[in-house]
């Protein structure tokens, strides 16, 4: 692998390219983006080693496509037309059943492998990007039988040289279970942001007030509306079935508290502690 091309090089795509480069010095990364600034600054900060065009990437031996889940489901296709025989295409996006659909009689589906690493931030743009972000992180591997052995073999060694670990999964049920351990995590931190500012009209008691709680709670509200709005679009089913459970979940705490069920809504915080125990086995 001498070529990588990163389409989008923000949080993701970016610390891709700080760790690929960090493992293999000798790999000339690089960077697509509509974002001049973020080219410009992906430049100055040494994560890409030159800026490209979309035209370029026929020389590519891999392309990271790490933009909006959107925009990659519009500019898979288009990058198959142009990828050689022997180039690999993946994406990073946190919704995989669309893409795989998208592309699924595509005559060169051989050459791209459907990912989603589970590692990231609250923050986005080139600035955001950190190494060893993906070290120890598993990145979920969707339909790789329906990807050239020789790619998957490429790929496969690139994720265990940055240390990544790989688990394997359907389309529809990633989309499932990503809807509950992630997608619901973020609108839950939107909402709780948007109850307080609407409720706390002085900002001072808010920064005066919120303490470590409230501020790792409502972290990820911080995040690019930009980039979850399509996300939630394209998992709208799954994140309806989640919100409902939720929602669900709520009113009934909500209903304890107004039947001075304290001993029932002990019982179910008690019952919760075991994610704990849960989180600290997957360490």
């Amino acid at each position: 692998m001498q070529t990588v091309y990163i389409i989008g090089v923000g949080l993701i795509g970016g610390s891709l390219a700080i760790d690929i480069k960090k493992q293999r010095p000798d790999i000339i990364i690089y960077g697509i983006d509509n974002n001049a600034h973020h080219i410009n600054e992906a430049l100055e900060r040494g994560i890409i080693d030159k800026k490209a065009s979309i035209e370029a990437i026929e020389k590519a031996d891999l392309v990271i496509l790490a933009t909006p889940v959107d925009t990659a489901v519009m500019l898979l296709p288009m990058l198959l037309d142009r990828i050689s025989d022997f180039g690999l295409i993946v994406d990073v996006g946190s919704t995989k059943s669309s893409i795989c659909k998208i592309v699924a009689s595509h005559s060169k589906r051989r050459n791209f492998l459907a990912i989603h690493p589970i590692a990231g931030t609250e923050f986005s743009g080139p600035k955001a990007a950190v190494p060893n972000l993906f070290h120890q992180k598993t990145t979920i591997i969707c339909e790789i039988e329906k990807t050239a052995a020789t790619l998957q073999e490429k790929a496969l060694n690139l994720f265990a040289t940055i240390g990544m670990r790989v688990r394997y999964m359907h389309p529809e049920s990633h989309d499932k279970h990503i809807a509950y351990m992630s997608h619901l995590s973020h609108i839950s931190a939107f909402m709780l942001g948007k109850t307080v500012i609407e409720k706390e009209k002085n900002e001072r008691d808010i920064f005066d007030m919120a303490g470590s709680g409230f501020e790792s709670t409502v972290r990820l509200a911080k995040s690019s509306p930009a980039m979850w709005t399509p996300i939630f679009k394209q998992n709208k089913d799954n994140v309806i079935d989640t919100l409902h459970d939720y929602i669900s979940n709520l009113s009934r705490f909500k209903s304890l508290l107004e039947n001075d069920d304290f001993d029932g809504i002990y019982k179910e915080m008690d019952k919760t502690n075991y994610i704990k125990t849960i989180l600290s086995g997957i360490q």
